[in-house]
């Protein structure tokens, strides 16, 4: 199968160095910055060819993966000549139908990951969600994802978008707090580091636990004492705010049987 990689953010780094470790043939990586492409080709064995031109990606390949920002995705795959290859995104929020019109054959590859260029990560228990146009299409998908996680599940564009939704939740949200956290214990003259034993059994209780049952501190009590002290500490008002409403929402579920 050869495949060719529209994007050279976070996500197409991961996924093409996770195909290319597989045994995938990735023959071309395009992107809108050349020192981007040519980064992410750099890091692929078989060092694939890298381009800025759109009017210049292979129409050969059997797997088009566009891994862009959403807001540039609908125009980009506009702009690609159609081809006989399957046409996939790896977005969250953005419907399979984007590519009604432009494809015959067409998908999605959605894996439920943070991703940051410079740290690894083990993409057998990344879930990945598939969503296809016909069930041939769908076939190949799952033969290509099942190569990379054991964690593969078939997901529609309306139930897909409560997945990526989970994760703002559950991952850029939460990385916000532990950088408000850091700005709290510098106040200190403390380190983030001191934090760590903490965030790691948080998050280490949640696989035996529900969040609801490993819940704990002042909010679930409502200790007002406790939290309009914390409250008169922080200086920022939005974060204030931030304190104060996410403490209510705590109480709130506590209380829910």
């Amino acid at each position: 199968m050869k495949i060719v990689f529209i994007g050279a953010g976070n996500v197409a780094t991961h996924l093409a160095s996770a195909m290319d470790s597989t045994g995938f043939e990735i023959i071309q990586i395009f992107s809108q910055t050349i020192e981007s492409a040519k980064a992410l080709s750099e890091k692929l064995s078989k060092k694939p060819i890298y381009t800025n031109q759109i009017d210049q990606i292979d129409n050969r390949a059997d797997l088009y993966i566009f891994s862009i920002k959403d807001s540039a995705l609908q125009q980009v795959v506009s702009q690609i000549k159609p081809n006989s290859g399957i046409w996939i995104h790896t977005a969250g929020s953005m419907s399979i139908d984007l590519f009604r019109g432009y494809a015959n054959r067409f998908g999605v590859i959605y894996p439920l990951q943070t991703f940051s260029k410079n740290k690894q990560v083990d993409w057998t228990n990344i879930p990945i969600f598939l969503e296809a146009s016909d069930i041939d299409t769908l076939d190949v998908l799952k033969s290509v994802a099942g190569q990379l996680s054991k964690s593969v599940y078939e997901l529609s564009s309306d139930k897909r978008k409560y997945v990526h939704l989970t994760g703002v939740f559950a991952c850029n949200f939460t990385n916000y707090m532990y950088s408000a956290s850091a700005d709290i214990l510098q106040q200190a003259g403390l380190p983030f580091e001191v934090a760590l034993p903490l965030i790691d059994e948080t998050c280490a209780k949640v696989h035996t636990l529900s969040p609801k049952e490993a819940q704990t501190g002042p909010a679930i009590r409502f200790d007002e004492n406790v939290m309009n002290r914390h409250i008169d500490l922080i200086e920022d008002a939005k974060l204030k705010e931030i304190y104060r409403l996410i403490s209510e929402k705590i109480h709130e579920n506590h209380l829910k049987k």
